[in-house]
């Protein structure tokens, strides 16, 4: 098992965890019996879903409002955790939104707040956490990229470029720790389409989003959750929920990039 077993003075870090897959992954993290600490900028949503996780398993359930945009706020995590006489022996680095439309027409404010939470967030607590757990010889993380991080995306092209950077990051980090034997596991999420808030903060409908991409490619929160659980569990490198979407990723690494991306360009809903 790549997962530590679970302790009182040990917790999971979840980011992003109000809603969504963050959400269900503190779930699936709690239903195993690991504390969990909860992360976002909606405090009273964590401090809700804190409830639950404790009624339902009898976890220790920590909440931790924060902006993850604010290099200030995410650097007093060490000291708040500490604090409450705990070590993260489990990161997971969900926390994050997109943009959209062409970059000719983009918000500058928006597209560099979307830079600092989907990479700029994930860096900054990889080097606060890991080196912790690589001492301890134990731990795991998991760094959420997307089937987006395969191949351009007009119309999405700061979140692509992000999850990009997310997965090759989480590739590098994942050789690093093997290579010396540290006893730590790291794991890419790239989950394709989820229902989850995300469409809706992002700018897109209920009606763009459903029809974006076939309905066989859609997988519900939950299950994205326990796939990258159990994938966190076997410590594999690449976790990608469905079938559909991992053929989809296979296909996006081999395509002609030029060629994928003005087929893209025509189909994207921001761009029509």
């Amino acid at each position: 098992m790549a997962l530590a077993p679970p302790s009182p003075t040990s917790t999971a870090l979840v980011t992003g965890a109000s809603s969504g897959i963050g959400a269900d992954l503190a779930r699936e993290l709690a239903k195993r019996g690991h504390g969990v600490t909860l992360v976002a900028r909606r405090e009273a949503r964590l401090t809700e879903l804190a409830a639950e996780l404790h009624k339902a398993h009898g976890v220790r359930a920590e909440v931790v409002g924060l902006d993850l945009t604010d290099a200030d706020a995410r650097g007093g995590l060490p000291g708040t955790v500490a604090e409450r006489g705990l070590t993260v022996d489990i990161l997971v680095n969900n926390a994050g939104f997109s943009t959209t439309g062409p970059v000719h027409k983009s918000d500058r404010q928006r597209e560099m707040a979307m830079i600092r939470t989907d990479v700029e967030a994930v860096v900054d607590l990889c080097s606060i956490f890991v080196p912790g757990m690589v001492e301890r010889g134990r731990g795991a993380v998991v760094n959420v990229a997307s089937t987006a991080a395969f191949q351009p995306l007009p119309g999405q092209a700061g979140y692509g470029g992000s999850k990009a950077f997310v997965l090759s990051y989480t590739r590098a980090l994942r050789a690093e720790v093997r290579a010396a034997a540290t006893g730590v596991t790291v794991t890419a999420l790239c989950p394709g389409p989820v229902k989850t808030e995300f469409a809706e903060s992002a700018g897109f409908t209920e009606e763009e989003s459903e029809s974006s991409l076939p309905k066989f490619m859609w997988v519900p929160a939950a299950e994205v959750a326990r796939l990258a659980v159990v994938g966190m569990e076997q410590g594999k490198a690449v976790v990608i929920p469905g079938f559909a979407n991992r053929v989809g990723a296979g296909f996006a690494r081999t395509a002609p990039q030029q060629a994928l991306a003005a087929f893209l360009a025509r189909q994207h809903p921001a761009l029509r």
